[in-house]
């Protein structure tokens, strides 16, 4: 199969290898991406020691990193910032370590961007669906998404009514100017809802793309879930604070970030 060129956008993926399962999704999501684009993909990995398993494992084509981290939760949004700021192509896709799409969902998020006709896409629509372990296996033994398109009615839909995390597709000038991450969304949890919430208060274009998202299961450990209620209190009163503000007020706010 001819790769398609994507050589304009960068596929940035923060990460902390905690589980086997993530490891494994995450080289399984590479071989994917390398296997159908020519493109660029940065990796950070954040973690109390390098083992330099995950460098061992990384095709060359892959820009790694390792920043050691000795803080047990793994602030994502901080490393996203970190990766967002070293790209220079024209767009950029966030990729979390364990979603998959298919190819067509990627090629056509890049056609509305090149064409103008969108600042941010998500490349899925309502379906956030978790393979299930046995779906997750037979697709890392196969490679063949078209499996898991098949098998959409044996998985659970995470995140409804109106998921708008795991991957998007962003021209990365719109993305800086937008203020990229908030930082006080700290560990796992609600910055997806953030993010796109400032969009559209400022006014630009986030558009979807029709189809399935498939989240390849695994354990979920402290990074995974909501570390402690309060921080989720803590979140969603940020969530809240964005969602009331005007166009002039959320510009004050990312300024401050700054």
């Amino acid at each position: 199969m001819e790769k398609s060129d994507l050589r304009d956008v960068t596929f940035i993926i923060p990460l902390r290898i905690d589980t086997v399962d993530r490891l494994e999704n995450t080289l399984v999501i590479l071989d994917f991406l390398l296997g159908s684009f020519h493109t660029r993909i940065k990796i950070l990995e954040a973690s109390r020691r390098n083992t330099g398993i995950l460098q061992q494992l990384l095709p060359r084509e892959v820009d790694y990193r390792f920043v050691e981290d000795l803080d047990a939760v793994f602030h994502r949004t901080k490393y996203i910032n970190t990766l967002a700021a070293t790209c220079e192509t024209t767009y950029i896709s966030l990729w979390d370590t364990d979603v998959i799409i298919p190819s067509s969902q990627i090629e056509a998020p890049m056609k509305r961007l090149r064409e103008e006709k969108a600042d941010f896409v998500t490349p899925f629509q309502d379906r956030f669906l978790d393979t299930s372990d046995i779906l997750r296996d037979l697709y890392i033994q196969s490679g063949d998404i078209g499996l898991l398109e098949k098998q959409q009615g044996k998985m659970k839909a995470l995140y409804t009514p109106n998921p708008v995390g795991g991957v998007f597709f962003a021209h990365r000038q719109a993305y800086v100017d937008a203020g990229m991450e908030n930082e006080r969304f700290y560990g796992w949890g609600r910055e997806d809802g953030d993010r796109a919430n400032r969009w559209k208060i400022l006014g630009y274009r986030h558009q979807h793309v029709p189809g399935p998202l498939f989240h390849l299961s695994h354990e979920r450990g402290l990074n995974s879930a909501f570390h402690s209620s309060s921080q989720n209190h803590k979140k969603m009163a940020e969530l809240q604070k964005s969602l009331v503000m005007s166009k002039k007020e959320l510009k004050r706010e990312i300024e401050s970030w700054r």
